[in-house]
């Protein structure tokens, strides 16, 4: 399996202006090679050996190019086959409905990484620290927050400066190990399920009875505006601007960091503890489009959250499934009667059956039902929902899963998860 280690660098100033000419050298070549992509015609092949076509011609490159003899040959190559990646992702973009262009130039500030791969690189003790030694740029003192696997193969090291001048060094490590297998679906008791419907005033409602509040970055939120009105205050470009900008760029980063860690601690609890979990498939895109909320919609990163969840299930041997969510909020859970209500009615009543229950609550189980329908077992007798009807909802706020790592005060653990 495939992993990231990212950690922090700390370079000197002389260090930062190796740097920043690494990084410069490979952006100007990563503009040379797009532009000899769009001369090269679509008949010539794919775009994969397209690239590679022009990735062959980096040795003559190199002739009139004297700038690229100062950067290691396995920096440059994944330079420009990042054309490819980046070409083919545009296409998985415009095939899910997205509105494309093409590839554009990079400036200095859209250029921030450079990869070293398979070789050129080597952690190593010098002067009483870690350093990471680079071939043809330094050793550049390193903090090792955690260590790598002693059983994993690292095949690569991505330089990255981020927008607040700060440089990290992201580990692409390899592990020869398979994951868990995924118990049989037959086998996998009630309480070892989980349906989660996810919302913003309630981030997470799922089927055992528990809310989490979603994140408050009010105040977060409230420093970026007072940073940004400062900025726009300030004549653009100047030293006095350029300070400015790197304080919005951190109340940025501060919010990105704070809603990941907590998406990948919510992410990590339910692929742990349960072997099976349904989650809706949400259509993002359109709820952002859409003129109501769409702030709130975004912050929530509901996409980001099934990603991480989705990656940490296959880590565990969790079954994850997607369903369609239209009409969850709809149906009885107890007997399937749909009924309409606004988005102000929280609270699910059934006519039919009189079913009492919150209005999210009904929908985690309809998301419950309809993947071990979709698992193909959803007249299982294991799971009906009049044998395991919620009982009250326990509210946990967010700042409990930022803390501890989980949104219960005491752990489940599944006995063949111990150890």
């Amino acid at each position: 399996m495939n992993y990231n280690y990212r950690y922090r660098l700390k370079p000197t100033e002389s260090q930062c202006e190796a740097l920043d000419y690494h990084r410069d050298t490979c952006r100007q070549l990563y503009n040379h090679a797009l532009h000899r992509f769009n001369q090269i015609p679509e008949s010539m092949g794919t775009v994969t050996q397209r690239v590679r076509k022009i990735r062959d011609e980096l040795p003559d490159l190199k002739d009139w190019w004297d700038d690229l003899t100062d950067v290691y040959s396995k920096v440059l190559q994944p330079t420009v086959m990042r054309i490819a990646h980046n070409v083919n992702a545009l296409g998985k973009l415009k095939e899910q409905g997205y509105k494309v262009g093409q590839l554009r130039w990079k400036s200095p500030r859209e250029f921030r990484s450079f990869t070293y791969n398979q070789s050129g690189f080597e952690l190593d003790k010098k002067s009483g620290q870690t350093v990471l030694s680079l071939s043809k740029l330094a050793d550049i003192p390193i903090k090792l927050h955690r260590p790598l696997p002693g059983d994993a193969t690292v095949k690569q090291v991505t330089l990255k400066k981020e927008k607040t001048g700060e440089w990290f060094a992201i580990f692409g490590i390899e592990m020869d190990v398979e994951p868990p297998a995924k118990p049989p679906l037959d086998d996998i008791d009630a309480e070892e399920m989980i349906g989660i419907d996810v919302g913003i005033l309630k981030y997470a409602h799922d089927t055992d009875g528990t809310a989490v509040e979603s994140l408050d970055l009010s105040e977060e939120r409230d420093r970026l505006q007072r940073e940004q009105r400062k900025l726009s205050h300030k004549e653009y470009e100047s030293n006095n601007w350029e300070k400015q900008r790197r304080r919005v760029v951190d109340c940025h980063l501060q919010i990105k960091r704070k809603r990941r860690d907590f998406l990948h601690k919510l992410s990590n609890y339910y692929a742990r503890e349960y072997d099976l979990v349904a989650v809706e498939d949400l259509n993002v895109k359109e709820m952002v489009e859409s003129l109501r909320n769409s702030r709130n919609t975004a912050s929530a990163a509901w996409n980001t959250f099934t990603s991480m969840l989705e990656h940490k299930c296959e880590r565990e041997g969790t079954h994850f499934v997607e369903v369609e969510p239209e009409g969850t909020t709809k149906e009885c859970a107890n007997c399937g009667v749909e009924t309409e209500k606004p988005l102000w009615v929280r609270e699910h009543s059934c006519p039919a059956c009189g079913f009492e229950a919150d209005r999210d609550a009904n929908a985690a189980w309809n998301i419950l039902l309809r993947g071990l329908t979709e698992l193909g077992v959803g007249d299982s007798e294991a799971t009906p929902v009049e044998t395991a009807l919620p009982a009250e909802t326990a509210v946990v706020p967010a700042k409990r899963v930022l803390e501890a790592g989980s949104p219960t005060l005491s752990e489940r653990v599944s006995a063949s998860r111990v150890g």
